[in-house]
């Protein structure tokens, strides 16, 4: 029985539930992403407050730090960070190939130094199956080499094979308990990501997901890929967009399919003082907001904005308080689930397009764009 329930479409948007034994997650949904066990600034019950269902974790860097013993003894990741609500874990894949010179590629796996201590690790796809079992999962993910940008048709060929033969090896090796997803790469070729999916789909993985994006290309160039490849990727199955990103690429991607995204943009912008609002982006570090008495957003509900201004706000991040990270946080992790609520409604109500209609008509008439 697939745990993807289909519950409304518009056009190619889809509104639906994934179920698994920690909770269902509604979708499309956005995940925040917990690298070491933490969404930065936040704590768990303030993301269950501000809607999170799902939280992503980093199998890379909790293997590094604090390490399975660590985890295991505590009573696993759920338990450690006071989280009893789904996880998905990356398999580490993406940040091994953010070493880049610094690790070495073979059939195996990737050898590389630890970037905490310079130790020499070993992982494959048995290695990363293994952690994140033990960690807990209730979404793994496969092993896979993130294609590079810009790759030749050649070079994305081998790596989307390899990728292949280790989402095999990852498919016999995982013990769960969770469930464990499949990801489609083949860089920018059309025919490589349709080769790449249906690899995965003789090995019926209950979840996709779409890899090898957001690493350099444009976004004409992402579209492009998910506009080729969306249509053939199987409706009985939730679809996650990994490590992406903007609004407007939330929006773009739940038009054309997408169910599941993460990225750390939200928090990571919200530290550096960016605050997503209906009307663009507002820079705190910008002179005009130093009196400036208004909240970030007027219309938003979050504890942010009914409760500070844009003045105080700035004051905080020019003087690297750790509250203002908090309120950012706060308010950018409520934006994000906000705009997901809002496309959940305009799909079921079948007006989609009206909502991203008057969702860049906004952007584009605020005054905050470039602030």
């Amino acid at each position: 029985m697939s745990i993807f329930q289909l519950l409304a479409r518009d056009g190619a948007a889809r509104r639906g539930t994934i179920r698994l034994p920690r909770g269902t997650v509604q979708t499309p949904a956005f995940m925040p992403v917990g690298t070491y066990g933490t969404v930065k600034a936040m704590s768990p019950e303030e993301l269950k407050t501000l809607g999170a269902e799902i939280i992503l974790g980093n199998t890379f860097h909790l293997f590094l730090r604090p390490g399975l013993e660590v985890i295991s003894a505590v009573g696993g990741l759920h338990r450690m960070m006071h989280w009893d609500r789904p996880i998905l874990t990356d398999s580490g894949g993406f940040q091994v190939f953010s070493l880049g010179a610094l690790r070495k590629l073979t059939e195996a796996g990737v050898q590389f130094r630890a970037p905490t201590d310079g130790h020499m690790v070993f992982l494959g796809p048995e290695e990363s199956m293994q952690i994140q079992a033990a960690l807990g999962s209730d979404i793994a993910m496969v092993f896979d080499e993130c294609t590079p940008h810009p790759a030749s048709y050649e070079e994305a060929r081998v790596s989307m094979e390899l990728s292949l033969r280790w989402a095999a090896r990852s498919h016999a090796a995982y013990a769960g308990p969770g469930e464990l997803f499949g990801i489609v790469q083949g860089g920018m070729y059309a025919d490589l990501r349709r080769r790449s999916l249906a690899g995965l789909q003789r090995l019926d993985f209950p979840g996709l997901a779409i890899g090898g994006l957001s690493v350099g290309e444009s976004k004409v160039e992402m579209m492009q890929v998910l506009d080729d490849l969306m249509p053939h990727m199987p409706a009985d199955r939730p679809r996650y967009l990994m490590g992406v990103g903007t609004p407007e690429d939330l929006v773009e991607g739940v038009r054309r399919g997408v169910d599941m995204f993460d990225c750390v943009m939200p928090t990571r912008n919200a530290r550096n003082g960016w605050l997503f609002t209906r009307d663009g982006v507002l820079k705190l570090r910008n002179a005009r907001y130093e009196k400036d008495v208004l909240p970030p957003d007027p219309a938003c509900a979050c504890y942010t904005c009914q409760n500070y201004s844009r003045a105080y706000l700035r004051h905080l991040q020019r003087s690297h308080e750790i509250l203002g990270a908090r309120l950012n946080t706060l308010h950018n992790l409520h934006y994000y689930q906000e705009l997901m609520a809002g496309l959940r409604e305009a799909i079921a109500a079948g007006r989609l397009d009206a909502y991203a209609d008057d969702f860049y008509r906004r952007r584009r008439a605020g005054s905050l764009v470039g602030a």
